[in-house]
């Protein structure tokens, strides 16, 4: 495959960092987007993978929610990877303002970038499989979740997060459809998990996994399933998804179905009697009742806790030759990351 320019937006993220490195190994001339270029230690270990690898590495400064900013970035790219998005759970206090506005001005402006630049040929989106499905009851009656579902229950009152990707998956399949230079495909991973590139702990990935090791869960966890996919598998979808001429449409990316208590039993297996691990299910009517207080809505409970959640990963394994880790592989490595850089105060 000859070297291509590439742009990865939002390149200090939890999947962005793994995607860099993987097109900077692969000889590849990267460019990638951080909010803000004085604040040098965040992406600091992006030209420490640049120096031992043979692409090379272009940082620029771009803003979201400013229009215009991805122009310099874009231009001159072949393929350009949209990866940056808010990705908030807890405390969020305007759904709209925080969330789906930020979420969809991010996609448009982005993507107003890739109309004006003549040199690109594909965009790939990191989206979700939230915005596939906003509630686990919403499987009723289905097997699985697949390419074909989108989420149609979730909106700012209910599951604002997910909402915000269906927007924003939602618009860039609009701008797309709009123009006929360039084509779309995009990647919508079940919840990403595995070792992680910095030392940052807000990433959701980590803080879920440090909530389990320090304690956070050791009195019980609810009947909550989810699907799991390593974040190296990740990256690899991404450059499957650009370089494969054939792709096309979305791609449910996912190692396989979990529940929590069965997170908890993996970590004990191989990491025996280390950590305040949660050894029983909390029954779900005592969970709903509870849920305002652990940040969680009694809406939510209801609709989530207790059901199963499958996904169909055919299309993904098929069109673009994904294999996946096993999930025992992501949750070692990312507790032995942990550990390694001492993120793990007892």
């Amino acid at each position: 495959m000859n070297p291509s320019t590439v742009l990865v937006t939002g390149g200090t993220g939890f999947v962005a960092s793994w995607l860099v490195k993987e097109l900077l190994e692969q000889g590849h001339d990267v460019r990638t987007t951080v909010r803000s270029l004085q604040k040098e230690e965040k992406y600091q270990h992006l030209k420490d993978i640049e120096y031992s690898t043979p692409g090379t590495l272009t940082i620029y400064e771009a803003d979201l929610l400013k229009e215009g900013s991805f122009d310099q970035a874009v231009d001159g790219s072949e393929y350009v990877f949209h990866t940056a998005s808010p990705f908030l759970i807890n405390g969020i206090k305007d759904p709209e303002k925080e969330l789906v506005e930020p979420a969809k001005k991010g996609t448009q402006n982005v993507l107003t970038s890739v109309n004006k630049a003549e040199s690109v040929k594909r965009v790939v989106l990191t989206s979700s499989v939230v915005a596939i499905f906003g509630d686990h009851i919403d499987m009723k009656g289905k097997p699985h979740f697949t390419e074909e579902d989108w989420n149609t229950t979730s909106s700012t009152d209910h599951q604002p997060y997910n909402y915000s990707k269906t927007v924003a998956e939602k618009e860039a399949w609009k701008m797309m459809k709009d123009q006929d230079r360039w084509d779309l495909v995009t990647i919508n991973p079940s919840f990403v998990m595995g070792p992680a590139l910095t030392k940052r702990t807000d990433s959701t990935s980590t803080s879920t996994i440090l909530s389990f090791l320090t304690g956070g869960f050791k009195t019980g966890v609810p009947d909550l399933a989810t699907g799991v996919v390593d974040v190296r598998d990740i990256a690899k979808a991404h450059m499957l998804a650009a370089f494969t001429p054939e792709a096309k449409g979305r791609y449910i990316l996912s190692g396989g179905e979990i529940t929590f208590i069965e997170i908890a039993k993996l970590i004990e297996k191989n990491f025996p009697n280390e950590y305040p691990l949660p050894t029983r299910v909390v029954p779900k009517p005592l969970i709903w009742l509870i849920a305002p207080t652990v940040g969680l809505t009694r809406p939510y409970v209801s609709k989530n806790v207790g059901y199963p959640v499958r996904f169909e990963t055919k299309k993904s394994i098929g069109e673009l030759g994904m294999t996946y880790k096993s999930l025992e592989t992501t949750f070692t490595d990312q507790v032995n990351q942990m550990k390694r850089d001492g993120l793990i105060k007892k």
